[in-house]
């Protein structure tokens, strides 16, 4: 009996990150054969050109399809989409997965299992059921949870609105975070590796800054990114400031511009497109601080017994660990936070995403479902 074909989609740095121990784990079954169909911001020079660091790490691609806009604006992202599904409506004919697997919120993989839907390929989704009131992305989780079979909740609390949604309680499972299984099974880098590949020398303090586009917040991005320079400025230069960029969401890119030139008048700041996974996770674990609205704050740093400063609304709704301080994105709340961070003792912090065996509870679960054709047709589950 032929191998069922599972293809994995990914976009953005961030969810191959979480995705990464997932693709190994289907990787390494002898029944199970693994697709990587890339998109997004993986495709971008702008963004790093990060599907070179999936081959390096012996991910063959299958697929990839070009979507990402050179804008910034609403209309660009929109537009975006459309071409996704163009794409992946190709992708998905030549492929011909029994599978697709999908992570989170992000308008590309919207256009991915809306491509799915039309051609019949059943869709486990991962991290449905969260809540992220202040961006889009909250809304586009939602759609992409009625239009999978098998959800995958990082908590309780989620898969309990994924029941809420109508969807089946029988197909419906808590497994945790993935970002926590990289955690454990990642080699991390010393200070000294991180200061020779970075050509940067690591500072007394340093903070770990990642500051995406809040897009449906209060005051607008440019605004609060604002806010948290100028908090940044008034640390002085005893601390070491390392950004990643932005994600492709509008006005991402004015935030990174803002970013560049805050660093070309910082020489204790740099800047990087991507990290990549390994470098990330070594920086995050020698970090002081992790600040920023990255849900990585919430997920992955709790792990690594890192405080978080968590700006303004994008993550609002979140399950939080202790080691998590929310503020608004102003300055001089941002600077209090941070220096409230600094006093926190983390050391016994428990990580509300679960243990680090994700990967193989989503693979048993998979595994149990032979037929996968059989989840397209599916029902609302009333209360």
């Amino acid at each position: 009996m032929a191998n069922r074909r599972y293809c994995v989609v990914t976009g953005s740095r961030a969810d191959y990150g979480l995705l990464y121990p997932l693709m190994r784990s289907i990787q390494e079954e002898p029944d199970m054969d693994l697709q990587v169909a890339v998109t997004g911001m993986h495709l971008s020079p702008e963004f790093g050109c990060t599907a070179s660091q999936i081959e390096r790490d012996d991910f063959p691609i299958s697929a990839r399809v070009e979507s990402l806009l050179s804008s910034d604006t609403a209309v660009g992202v929109a537009k975006s989409v459309g071409l996704g599904i163009l794409g992946f409506a190709d992708a998905f004919a030549s492929l011909a997965p029994d599978m697709l697997v999908v992570l989170g919120d992000r308008y590309e993989i919207l256009a991915a299992v809306q491509a799915a839907l039309f051609a019949k390929i059943p869709v486990a989704h991962l991290a449905g059921g969260d809540l992220t009131e202040g961006a889009l992305d909250d809304s586009i989780r939602h759609a992409i949870s009625k239009m999978a079979h098998l959800h995958f909740a990082t908590n309780a609390p989620a898969a309990k609105r994924l029941v809420q949604l109508g969807e089946d309680p029988a197909h419906v499972f808590v497994v945790g975070s993935p970002g926590i299984d990289c955690i454990k099974r990642t080699p991390l880098l010393s200070r000294k590796e991180i200061e020779q590949q970075l050509g940067f020398r690591l500072h007394r303090r340093n903070l770990l800054v990642t500051f995406h586009p809040p897009t449906l917040g209060a005051s607008s991005a440019p605004e609060q990114l604002t806010a948290l320079l100028e908090a940044l400025s008034r640390l002085g230069a005893d601390f070491g400031l390392i950004f990643t960029h932005s994600n492709a969401d509008a006005e991402g890119r004015r935030l990174t511009a803002m970013i560049e030139h805050f660093i070309s008048e910082h020489v204790n700041a740099i800047a990087f497109a991507s990290l990549g996974q390994v470098r990330y996770l070594s920086l995050m674990a020698l970090a002081d601080v992790v600040v920023g609205n990255s849900s990585s704050g919430l997920y992955e740093a709790p792990s690594l017994k890192r405080p978080t400063v968590n700006i303004g609304d994008r993550q609002k709704g979140r399950l939080k660990a202790a080691s998590v301080i929310d503020c608004d994105p102003q300055s001089d709340a941002i600077l209090g936070a941070i220096q409230a961070a600094l006093a926190l003792d983390c050391k016994a912090v428990e990580n509300p995403y679960g243990d680090g065996n994700t990967s193989r509870r989503i693979i048993e679960i998979l595994k149990a479902f032979p037929e996968p054709a059989s989840l397209v047709r599916k029902a609302f589950h009333d209360l």
